[in-house]
């Protein structure tokens, strides 16, 4: 009789602060596997448990879920379990660096703490495997010197394969026969049946550009669902404000759609998103209660709006110029005393209109609003999540950024909160995502956004 198997340990993972301030559900996502929290760790989080933002909103979280678990019992040897299926948890007390690697880390900062406790967790766990799991690339660097294994967290990472949808939604499509192209851009209702033009099922709101043989231009066109047709996309105005390219246009079309409540705009500098977003706003204001355009803060370590001098106009001005920016580019179109650019004054003044840092805004109901969101790619998914689940009845929001200019020191393109939307709402009938690669604030910037 062959000897039963030894059962297989389960591995051991011990978090960095950020990993907890990115999700702080992150301790749910390891399986049947053990998880380490370093003191230093809780003492960061300390740090983080006041204040409105969402690294406040994680560690209050956190600090909430450990007490439920905690709840009269210690953490003992072992720790406490996670939950039925899950491993157990553990707050680890600090433990000097090994003597070889004293001379290697002398500053008494939390990030060698934190190494410091991953190093003593795998030498006192032989058999076992251990790592150090951290958003923090100079971190992960500095294990790795150290012979340490380190990781990034992946939970909410997209996948290099569904990273492309960000920038591939549009299919070209030169096949189609010139009757149908007819019928679509000059018939009665401007729609074809997907099947006769050999598209099979598309996904709602597929966008199209046909090419007509023998011709540089194209016919625009989207799948409604609803309808089971594509339609013809023309070129609207809003505001002053008409497209200068195809992505332009289907932008402007989606902001424009009362049946497609959720838009997300990437794209380069000076590609037009925000632009198109607000005009698109100022043009439906009748059907909106406000306009709300705000962007993220991002600040350095924990110091929010608040620590910045002055007072709140002081404050929020380096925030709401680049939107202030777009406003004033719609309101040079009208000459000055128009009734148009009289309206953008008085909705700002009535704040019809609210141009704001978006953690002036956390907590408020969203009810019957156009709410732009700006720099989107600098928020986490759960940041992401949290503004859409509040949406109520008649709310229109735009996210608009581009994934590979961020700012945020944990986030990178496959892990912010905009790729995450782009990826999961993906093929939804309520959403559309348009990827504009065109630069049109000049020559020079679309040249310098090429070549520098």
């Amino acid at each position: 009789m062959s000897p039963r198997p030894k059962k297989k340990l389960p591995k051991i993972f011990v978090l960095d602060t950020n990993v907890i301030l990115h999700d702080h559900r992150a301790i749910q996502q390891f399986k049947d596997n053990d998880i380490v929290i370093p003191i230093a760790v809780v003492e960061e989080l300390d740090k983080f448990k006041k204040g409105n933002d969402a690294l406040s909103f994680n560690a209050r979280g956190f600090m909430r879920e450990i007490n439920l678990l905690t709840e009269g019992r210690p953490f003992g040897v072992d720790g406490v379990p996670l939950g039925k299926g899950q491993g157990n948890i553990k707050i680890e007390p600090s433990h000097p660096f090994p003597p070889e690697l004293k001379e290697l880390f002398i500053d008494d900062i939390p990030d060698h703490r934190i190494l410091a406790t991953a190093i003593w967790v795998r030498d006192n766990h032989p058999g076992r495997f251990t790592a150090l799991v951290t958003k923090d690339i100079n971190l992960r660097l500095k294990a790795k010197a150290a012979g340490m294994e380190a990781q990034d967290y992946l939970t909410d990472r997209v996948e290099d394969e569904k990273l492309d949808i960000v920038s591939q939604e549009v299919e070209i499509i030169d096949s189609i026969p010139e009757t149908l192209l007819q019928k679509l851009e000059f018939g009665q209702d401007n729609s074809i049946v997907p099947e006769k033009a050999g598209l099979g099922t598309p996904k709602p709101n597929q966008l199209y550009k046909f090419k007509r043989k023998g011709y540089d231009t194209t016919v625009t066109a989207r799948y409604d669902a609803k309808g089971g047709v594509i339609r013809l996309v023309r070129s609207h105005e809003a505001y002053g404000i008409r497209p200068r390219n195809d992505e332009q246009k289907f932008a402007l079309d989606a902001c424009l759609n009362p049946n497609i409540q959720l838009v997300s705009l990437t794209g380069g500098a000076g590609t037009g998103k925000t632009l198109i977003a607000l005009a698109s706003a100022l043009e439906q204001e009748k059907d909106f209660d406000q306009i709300i355009l705000t962007r993220p803060t991002v600040t350095l370590g924990n110091q929010d709006i608040g620590f910045l001098p002055g007072d709140q106009k002081s404050k929020m001005s380096p925030f709401v110029q680049p939107l202030m920016d777009n406003l004033e580019v719609i309101k040079r179109i009208f000459k000055p005393g128009s009734k148009q650019a009289l309206k953008i004054e008085g909705f700002l003044k009535d704040e019809k209109l609210l141009i704001s840092p978006l953690a002036y805004i956390r907590g408020r109901s969203l009810g019957k609003v156009f709410f732009i969101i700006d720099e989107a790619q600098n928020l986490t998914p759960h940041e992401i999540k949290t503004i859409i689940t509040r949406a109520g009845e008649g709310t229109k929001l735009v996210f608009t950024g581009d994934i590979f200019q961020i700012d945020q020191p944990y986030l990178d393109q496959w892990s912010n909160g905009l790729a995450h939307l782009c990826e999961k709402m993906d093929g939804q009938a309520l959403y559309q995502h348009i990827f504009l690669r065109k630069g049109e604030r000049s020559t020079l910037s679309d040249l310098a956004a090429k070549l520098l």
